[in-house]
């Protein structure tokens, strides 16, 4: 008499979603990399505008739930050096595109620069609060190493 057994498939051994975070420097060449799509699409019509603050808050807000916990500091400063350098770079690379009213037209690349700062100050606020808030979330709901 033959007896028929069912085997149970071996089960496999559990991944840590930790081994699929980046690192703290992937993380942020990846931000650095999609703010310059985001500009290089937002130039498209001249100047900086809407998909550059919505584009912006994105970006800084995805860099700390790509990281593991451990690395997380480099996400947090990230949104005001992202924002000024991908200001400058724009001030280097199309001063024209930079429009605020009041602006001089023969303004500087400083004077651009200090005035795009200004005038997406709270694209900067919300996206820089939004990071640290999901940085200290990661932080509280971390689990005990």
């Amino acid at each position: 008499m033959t007896q028929a057994v069912s085997r149970t498939p071996a089960r496999r051994p559990r991944t840590s979603p930790a081994r699929h975070d980046l690192s703290a420097r992937q993380a942020v060449v990846a931000a650095c990399l999609a703010m310059t799509a985001i500009v290089l699409l937002d130039l498209m019509d001249g100047r900086i505008g809407l998909l550059y603050s919505v584009g912006f808050v994105l970006i800084v807000i995805t860099a700390p739930l790509s990281v593991d916990v451990r690395a997380l500091f480099p996400t947090g400063v990230l949104p005001p050096a992202l924002l000024i350098g991908s200001l400058l770079a724009v001030c280097l690379l199309d001063p024209q595109a930079i429009q605020v009213g009041g602006m001089a037209k023969d303004a500087g690349t400083f004077a651009r620069l200090i005035a795009g700062t200004i005038d997406h100050g709270m694209t900067l606020v919300v996206g820089h609060g939004l990071a640290l808030g999901l940085i200290a979330v990661r932080i509280v709901t971390a689990p005990e190493r």
